[in-house]
């Protein structure tokens, strides 16, 4: 697998809609094994098909400490959001800055794995966060639109 360049805001393919995947083939399946790299080695918790310049609906997330648990979403759908939550956002397309986002506390996505079997994920907290903003990705959104009061400089000390 690779590493792929992650684009970052002002690259103008973070502002389009994706395209849903039809079927897995060799290049899908080699591109879900660079976007694990790739977030891994960035230390990220999601990923999603634009930030490494493919317009596919493709997101890739783990939030586990251990990098025990990768999920993977094709065509991911939202279809259950309740509570709330606000806390520190950020972006591998922002680098070095963070927001304070107000987000749903629960989430409910159908989507495919990348077996193209359907699969339904429910999350709490950060996997409700990371799924809601990884899907954004897919239609063009970045959380800074949605950060209160405008970002801030992320601690170099502080690990996210």
């Amino acid at each position: 697998m690779a590493i792929r360049k992650i684009r970052t805001i002002g690259d103008e393919i973070l502002t389009h809609n994706t395209k849903p995947v039809k079927i897995i083939t060799p290049r899908i399946s080699i591109l879900i094994g660079d976007m694990f790299d790739t977030m891994y080695e960035a230390c990220g918790v999601g990923l999603a098909a634009p930030q490494v310049g493919v317009l596919k609906q493709i997101v890739v997330i783990d939030v586990t400490e251990e990098r025990n648990n990768p999920l993977v979403l094709i065509n991911p759908e939202i279809l259950e959001l309740s509570g709330e939550q606000t806390g520190q956002e950020a972006c591998l397309s922002v680098p070095g800055k963070s927001g304070i986002v107000t987000r749903a506390d629960y989430a409910k996505v159908k989507a495919y794995n990348e077996h193209m079997e359907e699969i339904i994920i429910e999350g709490e907290g950060l996997l409700a966060r990371a799924l809601q903003h990884e899907i954004d990705h897919l239609s063009g959104i970045l959380y800074v639109s949605k950060a209160e009061g405008g970002l801030t400089d992320v601690n170099p000390d502080e690990e996210e």
